[in-house]
This record gives structure tokens, sequence and C-alpha cells, in this order.
């Protein structure tokens, strides 16, 4: 039973660089690839940029990893790629983007965040040479240290453009900033998600519900049962505590080396 739990702590790796102390212990010994870059300070004050999708994408995919650095004193900034326009057939474009924009300001006002929007349109979003240019444009403002985004298998296609995007900007950028990957409805929209790192969200685990549940037209409360409870749940079983998110770590080249023992 000792030597499970502790490979079981073990397995939680010093995941989200700049969350010093909110972490279960890392491993004893370091797995070649797995080492944060001299390049971001520990006590340094960083600015995280968490883009999604549409309004609640953040928040329910990592708002408990990123209350957690607000906490910290970290500066973070949710980037929405759309308002939200389309969600309600029975609504113009306007009157929803009105309402999902006041949700996401109260929702950013729970974690101590910065909301930002990108200016595309909710069910239509687009990947080409030109949004690329200004999506870089709009994340490179913010100076991230880390950008957290949508992963890019999944069956919504405003999510996999937001995380293409992301990824297109980070390579054009020279990987200048940390990329991670977060998940969203894992089973019916997520998939092929293999987690890289994780982090213990159990401490803000009610203020994340609190941010959620402040997207009223999303039906928030049978989406959480639904889908994040469990999520949040079973990411904690994977590494040993209450509930976790999890995320993909694109590793910069200097990490990628070789696989261990070669």
């Amino acid at each position: 039973m000792g030597e499970t739990e502790s490979a079981r702590r073990n397995f939680i790796k010093k995941s989200a660089v700049g969350l010093t102390g909110l972490m279960m212990t890392p491993p004893a010994e370091k797995t070649p690839g797995t080492e944060i870059p001299n390049d971001t300070s520990q006590n340094k004050k960083l600015n995280i940029v968490c883009f999604g999708a549409h309004p609640g994408d953040p928040e329910f995919g990592c708002g408990g990893t990123m209350a957690k650095y607000s906490d910290g004193g970290h500066n973070v900034i949710f980037l929405y790629l759309t308002r939200g326009e389309a969600s309600d057939p029975s609504k113009t474009h306007s009157e929803m983007a009105a309402l999902r924009s006041k949700e996401a300001d109260s929702s950013c006002k729970i974690l101590n965040a910065k909301p930002r929007f990108a200016g595309q349109i909710d069910g239509d979003t687009v990947l080409n040479k030109r949004s690329n240019e200004e999506v870089e444009k709009l994340l490179l403002a913010e100076n991230p240290d880390l950008l957290f985004t949508q992963w890019p298998v999944d069956a919504h296609p405003d999510h996999q453009v937001t995380g293409l995007l992301a990824l297109t900007a980070w390579a054009r950028s020279g990987r200048k900033f940390h990329l991670y990957f977060y998940e969203v409805n894992t089973g019916s929209e997520t998939m092929a998600f293999t987690p890289t790192d994780y982090v213990d969200i159990t401490s803000v685990r009610e203020r994340k519900k609190q941010a959620m549940f402040a997207h009223k037209t999303q039906d928030p409360v049978q989406t959480y049962l639904t889908y994040f409870k469990p999520l949040e749940e079973f990411r904690g079983l994977e590494c040993g505590v209450t509930a976790a998110e999890a995320f993909v770590h694109f590793k910069a080249e200097a990490q990628r080396s070789t696989l261990i023992g070669l």
C-alpha cells in the first residue's frame, strides 16, 4: 500500500510553471524532458493567457488552475475567440453576444482574470493566413509566459480552430512561451487526450464551480454534473488527489531530447 501510494503521488509532476507549493510533491529523480526551463523563474510574476473558443470554455476546462495562478499573484487573461453568438437559435447573434459577454465578465471577476475577445463568430470560426496573423498579434501583445488553449482533436470545429490558432502562434513566435492544452467535455468533444501534467484543484474547486455557473445560458449545473465533476474526480484518481485538471504540455525543443535510457 505504501509503495503504491508513493508511486501515485510521484506521478504528479511539478507541472504548470509558477505554481510552486501548489503541486503535489514532484518525483525525487528528474525524468529527462520534464525540467522547467531556466528562463522561467519560480519567483517571477507570470503572464498567463487562457485561450478558448467560447465564453465558458476556459473556465470549464481549467478554471481551477487559473484560480490558483491568480491567487499566486500572476496576471491571468482569458482570450475568447468568439462571444458565443450562435448558442441560442431563438435569439439574435447580437443578443447572445451581449448575454454571453456579460457572463464572461462575471466569471472572470470570480477568478480574478481579465476578459479579452478576438472578434471571430461562433459557429463560423476561420483558420487561414489572416486569422493566424490576427490571433498571433493578440496573443503576443499580452507577452505570455504560458498559453493554455483547447486541444484541437475535438468534435467541435470552433475548438479545433482555437487550438490550431494557438499552436501556430506558438510555433511562429519561436516557441518563446510554454504551450499547454486543456480538455472540454471529454468523451463527447475532446478526444484522444493523454495528459502530461496535472494540477490539484481541490482547494479551489468550489470557486471554479461559481465561475462555471456564472454562464447561466449554458445549462451549467447539468453540464458540470454530466462532464466536469466526473472528469475532475477521474483526473484526481489518476494522480492521487480529490480533484484535478489535466494538460498536454508541448515541450520546447531543448526539453524533448531523447527517450529515457537512450
